[in-house]
């Protein structure tokens, strides 16, 4: 798969939300990772080492190629079934707590990359997570060691990428071939971004809550880009604002504030939808994850719904056939790294899966998480939930309900399950012992949603002898 051919298919919605927002003090950053409808991924830890000699890093999406630090931390990510095209690990935590996801594909406007445009074998997105999540410590760690990257090798797409750690999240968007930005969510904030360049006004002297290269200024003015003395709309200046963003982008920007914000009456084809919101209510788990799985709801745009056809097929939903995976990570407060953070998963179709929590400390995970190819496997978590959603699918009618009854207890199941090993894991002082437990809690809570989505396999699969073309009706007394 080629890096155009990967850009073209790449498609994210992304949710990020300040500490002060949530319910409980948690933040959190999530993506639905969209690309193709049969394309397996994995979820994997990569364990903390020091190599004798620094590695080389060589992409096969673009050719970039870096040399690697001899120490890398130990980090979890989810890559693709095959390297063939490289490795796009997408998302996961370091063992000091710093969460990552790259990335939500973006887009800048001609004229700016008429004057610095994307670099063929720079940085992209296959190759981000791999070379920046087992070097940092921080969020703005990571964002620097990215936008030094950027700055010097370039980058082959527009992206925006997720970083955040125990005290904030930022959003960091790369705008050009060489030029990036990215700003903190304010503690008391969301974001939702869907395939735009998303960020407005920059502070340049707002240290505290924007980041950014060190010539963009000067860039924009000399290109006629921006006028000096001008308020700095990165938005404006890069992205792109056509009718294909307000039918495939803008949409899914707008249920998400509307799900969020329904104060705040908004039309899903606005070009101005804000970057940043507050909620009206606390923000919970289940709200980010209900915004990922979510293909309009209670509006006329559910392709599932009853809005008329042409309302229907209007816009681009946010969770759809092509996701591979969607996660949330989240980092709870007053808790070590370890146990505090949970990256939650759910393989293939989010409104069509469930959200497995795995613990930052775990050293391993289950093996059924670790294997799936082309074509179908049965052995595989991805093709085990992608498996329910195409027999779902096939009767969505008379199937959704089961699907969701058993969504919520699979849900209330993993809730129980957190609060146990929480318990167990902040009362067991031996670190190693520690990690164990909550490697054990990530097999258990794999092991109880894969079993409940077998057993409804099973159900579908009788249920629906009941649907075939071939069935015929005929009088009971015959």
């Amino acid at each position: 798969m080629s890096n155009s051919i990967y850009q073209s298919l790449s498609a994210c919605t992304s949710v990020l939300v300040g500490k002060n927002a949530t319910m409980d003090g948690s933040l959190m950053i999530a993506r639905n990772e969209d690309a193709k409808a049969a394309w397996p991924k994995h979820f994997v830890v990569h364990a903390h080492q020091v190599a004798d000699e620094a590695p080389i890093f060589t992409s096969k999406d673009t050719g970039f190629k870096l040399e690697l630090p001899k120490e890398n931390l130990k980090y979890t990510a989810t890559p693709e079934w095959t390297d063939k095209y490289g490795v796009f690990e997408e998302d996961g935590f370091n063992e000091l707590g710093v969460a990552m996801s790259a990335t939500e594909s973006a887009y800048a406007n001609s004229r700016v990359l008429g004057y610095d445009p994307l670099v063929e074998h720079g940085i992209g997105e296959e190759a981000m997570v791999t070379v920046v999540l087992p070097y940092v410590d921080s969020a703005r760690a990571g964002i620097q060691r990215l936008g030094e990257l950027v700055v010097q090798y370039g980058t082959s797409e527009s992206n925006g990428i997720l970083f955040a750690d125990q005290n904030e999240a930022w959003y960091m968007e790369t705008g050009s071939g060489h030029h990036w930005v990215a700003q903190r969510i304010p503690d008391d904030s969301y974001a939702v971004v869907a395939n735009q360049l998303a960020i407005q006004e920059i502070d340049f002297d707002d240290a505290a809550n924007f980041m950014f290269d060190n010539s963009i200024r000067d860039f924009a003015a000399n290109h006629h880009l921006w006028q000096a003395g001008t308020p700095f709309n990165f938005r404006q200046i890069f992205g792109t604002h056509d009718q294909s963003d307000a039918i495939y982008n803008t949409p899914r920007v707008w249920y998400g504030q509307k799900y969020l914000t329904p104060s705040v009456v908004q039309e899903p084809q606005s070009q101005d939808l804000p970057f940043l919101r507050q909620a009206d209510r606390p923000i919970q788990l289940e709200d980010v994850t209900s915004i990922l799985a979510s293909h309009f709801q209670g509006t006329p745009y559910d392709p599932v719904g009853h809005g008329s056809e042409s309302q229907k097929h209007a816009f681009r939903p946010i969770s759809l056939a092509k996701t591979q995976e969607s996660h949330v990570l989240q980092i709870r407060p007053h808790m070590p790294a370890a146990v505090a953070d949970l990256q939650w998963l759910a393989m293939g179709v989010a409104a069509e899966s469930s959200y497995v929590p795995f613990y930052g400390g775990i050293t391993d995970t289950p093996a059924n998480y670790k294997v799936g190819q082309l074509p179908y496997s049965p052995d595989s978590a991805y093709w085990l939930y992608k498996h329910v959603s195409i027999l779902v699918d096939a009767h969505y009618p008379q199937f959704s309900t089961k699907l969701e009854d058993v969504q919520k207890a699979v849900h209330s199941q993993m809730l129980a399950l957190i609060a146990k090993t929480d318990q167990a894991a902040l009362a067991e002082d031996d670190l190693a012992k520690r990690a164990a437990l909550l490697t054990q809690a990530g097999k258990e809570a794999a092991q109880t949603a894969g079993k409940a989505y077998q057993d409804l396999a099973a159900q579908l699969i009788t249920a629906a002898t009941d649907y075939s073309p071939l069935n015929f009706h005929t009088d009971a007394n015959l």
